[in-house]
């Protein structure tokens, strides 16, 4: 049965353009669930916009001289393109400078006000006499009372992390003329939270599939209590208040920017000519309201808008906040002033969209922070999309190609490992969609490569380039189940690899009325005797000139950003020399890593199985806090063949897996494109 599903993604700050974190944290994990929801058949509405008021675009506004609209425009054009481009599919992307979003979120406000939910109280805040104006968190710096750092803002110390609150800060200095603010007294509006501490205990305690990471946050303001939270500021840029008596005032940027996703649908109905088509997503009781955010925002849409909706009365609340943790850049945190980023629109600049799409859902940071570093992108590109699925399809498609003149070949008299792959079919889709309905978007990614895997060991397996020639129709059974996995895999990574999986069902000739759907994806897609037509390889390999080049620009901003020059590696000092006899010693071989599982009661061994042509062995590696077992599946590695096997925690290793220590990259495996076997001299 179809559901109903209205997904949102935190709306991006258009004070500056999308770097990777934005795109881990929010966007891609998003984007995956909206298409894969598609794919199950579901009706989907997906939302998004800029953010467009609060502090950091007057401060964005103040540096360049400019007014805020010039800012918000600019990067609202920027950012939108950027997204388009890299593939996310939104139904809807507005801002919450457009007239709609301010007449929703004023309604909004005074229906909240009219119902007696708000609080009226005067506060003590900063003013700056010289600037003539109250002064908002973040226009406020002065020295951290936690760790003595002269540069912390009103609301956080971004050097020890602390949240703070102005009054905390010592020696407080106005950002807008430098001079020590006064306090003065203000009016304000709040939500009084406390009133609403146990809906929100009930509500959240029913949670139970909700990530352990969401409710521990969650949970954890809930035990301190819930404090009043002002809903308005003095600030000249955003909604203003509508209420009389409330000149110079505008709605918090908290208060009014979910609400954008409200006015975001409301544009979208106006936009597709259903002006009412907006309610049956806000509010129908069947509609499954989803956010996606970054763990930063778990507090405003886990407590406080879900509280806003509440108390409004006629909105649904959501049904999960799927929220992730931070992704890290080459092992050091994401900072964007520190100039410690790769930004979205740079990047497709020199790389198609897929390849990131793919590598960023692979090493998602769904519930833990993760790091992203070029060189694992270009070892999940090269190993994972070139290697494994682009050669499977290349060498399906060239087969069926050569042999069957083009034409999907007969299955006859199929073998039970030709039945079996066409199961795995079947099998492999009932994993990736429970992974998809689960947010777990890495899991789905494995499991989807892993049949591009499977299939291309099968092909491996029944040798199809020597039966062409003895057995024929064993040779047509090979290329016919491997086009029908090539045509699930066509849906299967469809989520992920838009751009590519359109080139595979051109290709295999797919006719399908509108979008094809998941539960469409049979052993039997592809009929005896349809055209496949040749493609270009689908994806090519990432040279190390093109990643070192992309480090290089990395270490250059920053250094830019620091006011200094690249710091200059440091190596290791040679060992001592060796006669040419000692090197002539040692066998050295390409292998295929086929297996991997971690070590019981250690921390450091990988158990792993590999390939070296004439047989497959078992060697033991100290390498597990490096590398998952799952990601180094495939890989095409230098071993010593002929060390003197030894047992370790009970295991029989059977040689050495050669490893790099990059002196800027960490660990690294020592790669060969030659086949298993071959021998290094």
């Amino acid at each position: 049965m179809s559901k109903r599903v209205l997904v949102t993604a935190a709306l991006p700050y258009a004070n500056g353009p999308l770097h990777l974190g934005h795109i881990a944290g929010a966007y891609l994990p998003s984007d995956l669930y909206c298409r894969y929801k598609r794919l199950a058949g579901d009706e989907v509405l997906f939302i998004c916009g800029s953010d467009e008021h609060g502090v950091p675009i007057t401060i964005a506004a103040d540096k360049e001289g400019v007014s805020p609209q010039e800012i918000v425009d600019r990067y609202h054009g920027i950012n939108k393109k950027a997204f388009e481009d890299f593939g996310i599919s939104f139904d809807y992307y507005g801002r919450t400078s457009s007239a709609t979003h301010r007449e929703i979120s004023q309604k909004f406000f005074r229906t909240l006000h009219e119902k007696g939910v708000f609080i009226k109280k005067t506060e003590q805040q900063y003013y700056d006499v010289k600037a003539g104006m109250f002064l908002a968190d973040r226009y406020i710096k002065g020295t951290c009372p936690k760790c003595g750092y002269e540069e912390a803002y009103g609301d956080q110390c971004e050097k020890c992390g602390t949240a703070l609150s102005p009054t905390e800060l010592i020696n407080p200095k106005s950002m807008l003329s430098g001079e020590q603010p006064e306090m003065r007294e203000t009016e304000h509006w709040y939500i009084p939270l406390g009133n609403y501490e146990n809906w929100l205990k009930e509500w959240i305690g029913s949670k139970t599939d909700w990530k352990p990471n969401v409710l521990g946050q969650c949970n954890s303001w809930l035990d301190a209590g819930l404090g009043d939270r002002a809903v308005t500021r003095d600030l000249k840029w955003g909604v203003p208040v509508p209420l009389e008596g409330a000149e110079g005032k505008v709605l918090y940027v908290w208060f009014d920017a979910p609400i954008g996703y409200i006015s975001a649908s409301v544009e979208w109905a106006a936009q597709i000519g259903d002006p009412e088509g907006w309610k049956l997503f806000w509010q129908d009781d069947e509609t499954e309201l989803v956010h996606f955010i970054g763990k930063d925002n778990i507090v405003f849409h886990c407590i406080i808008f879900p509280v806003m909706l509440k108390t409004h009365g006629k909105y649904v609340v959501p049904q999960n906040v799927p929220a992730n943790e931070y992704l890290n850049l080459e092992g050091g945190k994401l900072s964007t002033s520190r100039g410690w980023a790769v930004w979205l629109h740079e990047y497709l600049e020199a790389f198609e969209p897929d390849l990131l799409r793919y590598a960023l859902a692979a090493t998602m940071p769904e519930t833990k922070d993760a790091d992203f570093q070029w060189k694992d992108f270009q070892n999940r590109v090269n190993n994972d999309l070139a290697d494994v699925f682009g050669n499977f399809v290349f060498r399906t498609f060239s087969f069926i190609g050569r042999f069957f003149d083009g034409k999907m070949p007969p299955l006859l008299n199929p073998s039970e490992q030709d039945l079996a792959m066409l199961e795995e079919i079947k099998q492999s889709g009932a994993r990736i969609a429970k992974a998809y309905e689960s947010f777990k978007f890495k899991e789905a990614a494995l499991h989807t490569i892993n049949l591009a895997r499977a299939g291309n060991k099968y092909f491996t397996e029944t040798e199809p380039w020597h039966t062409r020639k003895s057995n024929i129709e064993a040779c047509g059974n090979t290329l016919h189940v491997s086009a029908q996995i090539v045509a699930a895999l066509s849906v299967y990574f469809e989520p992920i690899l838009p751009a590519a999986c359109k080139k595979l069902k051109s290709a295999l000739n797919i006719t399908f009325n509108g979008m094809l759907l998941w539960e469409e994806v049979k052993p039997d897609m592809i009929s005896v005797g349809q055209e496949i037509t040749p493609m270009e390889i689908l994806f090519k390999k990432i040279e190390d000139d093109a990643i070192q080049s992309q480090v290089a620009l990395l270490e250059a901003k920053a250094a830019a950003k620091a006011g200094t020059t690249v710091k200059e590696v440091s190596y290791e000092t040679e060992k001592k020399g060796i006669a040419f006899g000692d090197f002539e010693k040692l066998d050295l071989r390409a292998a295929e890593i086929l297996a991997a599982e971690k070590v019981p009661k250690s921390k450091k061994l990988l158990k792993i199985k590999i390939n070296l042509g004439y047989e497959q062995r078992t060697i033991v590696s100290g390498i597990a806090e490096y590398f998952q077992p799952e990601d180094i599946i495939g890989k095409r590695v230098a071993v010593v063949a002929n060390l003197i096997p030894r047992k370790i925690m009970g295991i029989e290793s059977k040689g050495m897996i050669l490893m790099a220590h990059d002196a800027t990259d960490g660990l690294r495996f020592v790669e060969t494109k030659a086949g298993p076997g071959s021998c290094i001299n």
